[in-house]
């Protein structure tokens, strides 16, 4: 029986049986015990799904990996130790030296440099292209060594609505999967596999967990994708050398790209989360849905009090009437988009950090979607690393203020924002 996302956030990936802990445990344990040597050898060879060593599976993790296949639509799941990483992953898990990735230039500033410095220097290059740009535009910029397409649902922090499936048809009448990145609006405002995404990934640090306590990240694969239309991914059709010429995609079929960045990712780079961090992002997963309810509530209330501020020069959050991405919001998000507003402060730089300064309950924080109120100065802290011409095509402006509206009692967000803004125009 299909059941809602606020069920399966309580109950997907983990039934106890009879006599077993209603929650979730923590299996904190390096490895796992076998009566015989052949056993743990079928777990080597791939033949058993049995436990052997937590850098590869640990029951704790799978249990909440599933859960957010379930939440998005996908067939597998698999946590890694940071959303970086599973930006990281979800890329180098298809595409290698020599290859290429189409991707949104809109996106969060340390996956920018992740992907234009450091995947750059391993031989993949990137193409990165405007959220909004035209179908001509898109299909301009792939090339024959094309392995994905990369963008993010709600661009962090310039909030741009992405056009799904452009985007999706766009990989798709190129040969290649679609990799979106679903962390601001999450499965329960937008899943994107229903538009036609491909492979979908969280920093689950954020709304996720909810609480600020665990940094973590997870990749979520479709099961749509057909890998062997074409020869473009070798790693996953052809025979694997390290696993005695086992074929993914022959062995474990809708599971392949999943299979593969376990087995062959996670066995060689070993980015994995501990379980207690796995538990407490399923304790923060229990509780997504009234969380992310209550963040689209307060965050509505408040840009609407900063349309009509006089110290504000501009705002940007996509579920207001007059958003130009609105159309694109009841498409995809109808029934919200985040908790985070982006605005200018009049006076730019100075002004801007005088307003945050200013605030008292909102914190000034690096991090961004739990459930209290921060902010942050982007041009100045999260993507200060790029050049003013990256920022532009980053949409990060020098008076941008990235707010994350929490789940405290409205009156008291806007009072303290108030009071920040009247503080910021005297700078």
């Amino acid at each position: 029986m299909k059941k809602n996302i606020n069920t399966e956030c309580l109950h997907a990936g983990y039934s106890p049986k009879n006599g077993e802990p209603r929650v979730v445990p923590i299996y904190q344990s390096t490895t796992f015990k076998y009566e015989s040597s052949e056993d743990m050898a079928k777990c080597f060879d791939l033949d058993s799904n049995g436990y052997f060593y937590t850098r590869l599976q640990n029951p704790t993790n799978d249990a909440v990996a599933a859960k957010i296949a379930a939440l998005e639509g996908g067939v597998a799941a698999v946590l890694t130790s940071s959303g970086q990483a599973a930006s990281f992953y979800s890329v180098f898990n298809i595409a290698s030296a020599g290859d290429h990735v189409v991707c949104s230039s809109a996106i969060y500033g340390g996956t920018f440099n992740l992907f234009s410095v450091t995947m750059k220097k391993l031989g993949i290059d990137f193409t990165f292209i405007s959220p909004t740009a035209s179908e001509a535009e898109l299909n301009a910029a792939f090339r024959d060594n094309t392995r994905a397409v990369f963008a993010e649902t709600l661009s962090n922090p310039s909030l741009d609505v992405l056009d799904i499936e452009l985007f999706a048809n766009a990989a798709h009448a190129h040969g290649v999967p679609l990799i979106v990145d679903n962390t601001f609006p999450t499965p329960v405002n937008c899943r994107p596999f229903e538009f036609g995404a491909d492979i979908v990934i969280h920093s689950t640090t954020k709304y996720m967990d909810g609480h600020a306590t665990s940094v973590g990240g997870v990749i979520v694969d479709s099961g749509n994708f057909d890998w062997t239309q074409n020869d473009k991914f070798p790693g996953l059709t052809t025979p694997d050398d390290s696993y005695h010429g086992i074929i993914y995609t022959e062995k474990f079929g809708k599971g392949a790209y999943i299979t593969k960045a376990v087995v062959q990712l996670m066995r060689d780079l070993g980015s994995i989360p501990s379980p207690h961090n796995a538990f407490l992002l399923n304790l923060g997963l229990e509780t997504l849905p009234l969380r992310v309810e209550r963040h689209c509530q307060n965050a509505l209330a408040v840009a609407e009090f900063l349309k009509t501020n006089k110290n504000v020069s501009w705002i940007n959050y996509p579920s207001l009437a007059d958003s130009k991405y609105y159309d694109l919001v009841q498409k995809y998000m109808p029934d919200g988009t985040s908790g985070v507003i982006s605005f200018g402060v009049k006076g730019g730089r100075k002004a801007a950090i005088k307003f945050m300064d200013s605030l008292g309950l909102a914190s000034i924080c690096t991090h961004v979607a739990d459930c209290r109120t921060c902010c942050l100065h982007p041009a100045s802290t999260t993507h200060r690393q790029l050049t003013d011409e990256q920022l532009k095509e980053c949409g990060v402006s020098d008076d941008l203020i990235r707010l994350s509206v929490g789940i405290e009692y409205i009156d008291d967000i806007i009072a303290d924002i108030a009071q920040a803004l009247e503080k910021a125009a005297q700078a």
